[in-house]
């Protein structure tokens, strides 16, 4: 999630203005009352296009696929003096802070995005409870668009929640597009050119800077990172663009190689991934001390171990709403698997690594 992912766009080099991604973003240059061009609705967008117009004489925005956003009203509330003075002086109080917030988000709507198979409208919602989530978040939508159905229209998906990311929102996004100065355009972006963007409606639309904030290689593990293992393999060779490891850590044929957030590791409506990482550093450590304990050099993880636990992985995500609908998202690699996430309770994933089991492992004098 950090190395940018620039889209295959004709032309993306011909135009003679300023263009960056916005993980690269280039602070020497000053956006104010500039016309800025926006190439994606993802997170990243999310966070900065409404900044940028606050500035900007104009901002085009444009857009593959909408998101649905979790109405959260004190997003980016300041947090008050008193609580401030309760979490530095209250003794024990940071750490229950702390635990009700994991406890209240610690399974989130995990279960409202389980796919029921008997549920006859698949396309918009996977279950009756997704959607639920699906009204609430649409109800959400409507109250903050108000009158405007084309901007309404715009920005409702239509695909279930669960789908793709969700996102927090405030309420802030829907108002910077209903700016003067904001334009969401939904056509396809065809090619770029000298001075700006052309859409497939054959529409030239003329910008000073553009702006890419169009995601990341999240599939891409360890990339650009080279590792070789047993026999000179080289890991990228070996996944072959399609990243797996036993319980998101260890890989067979790369003895003593652990990740953390490695694939499938990723958490999308549950918990945090905080939570994950201290699961996984207790689970390298107990790895470690497996060989200091019996005096060997490495462990490997056994294939049909790896493989097992990767057929769960599969049916479970293909079970759940990110790996039912049919649209992009960066949960997936080229082959539209799904890399990333855990379909699972952080229970499970907390019990399964607590302890790394021998028998998993061949271990190498």
């Amino acid at each position: 999630m950090n190395r940018p992912k620039w889209p295959a766009i004709p032309g993306q080099d011909r135009f003679k203005g300023p263009s960056f991604h916005s993980t690269e973003w280039d602070h020497e240059q000053d956006l104010t009352g500039r016309k800025v061009l926006v190439i994606g609705t993802g997170a990243s967008a999310f966070q900065f296009a409404p900044e940028v117009a606050r500035t900007a004489r104009q901002l085009t925005i444009f857009q593959r696929t909408p998101n649905w956003m979790a109405p959260v009203p004190q997003y980016h509330d300041d947090v008050p003096d008193g609580k401030h003075w309760c979490l530095n002086h209250i003794p024990y109080y940071a750490k229950w802070f702390r635990f009700s917030m994991f406890w209240g988000a610690a399974e989130g709507i995990l279960d409202g995005v389980e796919k029921d198979p008997s549920w006859n409208e698949q396309d918009r919602s996977v279950s009756a409870k997704n959607d639920e989530i699906r009204q609430l978040f649409t109800e959400w939508l409507e109250e903050l668009c108000g009158d405007d159905k084309e901007l309404l229209a715009k920005v409702v998906p239509q695909f279930p929640p669960g789908g793709k990311r969700i996102l927090f929102d405030n309420g802030n996004w829907i108002r910077a597009l209903q700016r003067d100065n904001v334009d969401l355009i939904t056509d396809d972006v065809s090619e770029i050119t000298e001075t700006g963007v052309v859409t497939s409606d054959g529409t030239v639309h003329e910008g000073d800077v553009i702006i890419y904030g169009t995601g990341f290689h999240a599939s891409r593990f360890l990339w650009p990172m080279e590792v070789t293992g047993l026999g000179g393999v080289s890991l990228h060779e070996h996944w072959n663009g399609d990243p797996r490891a036993y319980l998101g850590i260890t890989i067979p044929q790369f003895p003593n190689l652990f990740c953390m957030y490695g694939p499938n590791t990723n958490i999308v409506v549950n918990g945090s991934i905080i939570f994950f990482s201290e699961c996984e550093t207790r689970y390298i450590l107990g790895c470690i001390k497996l060989l200091l304990e019996g005096g060997y050099h490495a462990l490997d993880c056994r294939s049909d171990v790896h493989d097992e636990f990767n057929k769960q992985i599969d049916t479970g995500n293909l079970n759940m709403a990110w790996g039912a609908a049919n649209v992009p998202t960066w949960y997936k690699n080229e082959k539209g698997r799904v890399t990333q996430n855990w379909p699972f309770t952080l229970l499970e994933f907390w019990n399964r690594t607590r302890t790394p089991n021998p028998d998993d492992y061949s271990f190498i004098d």
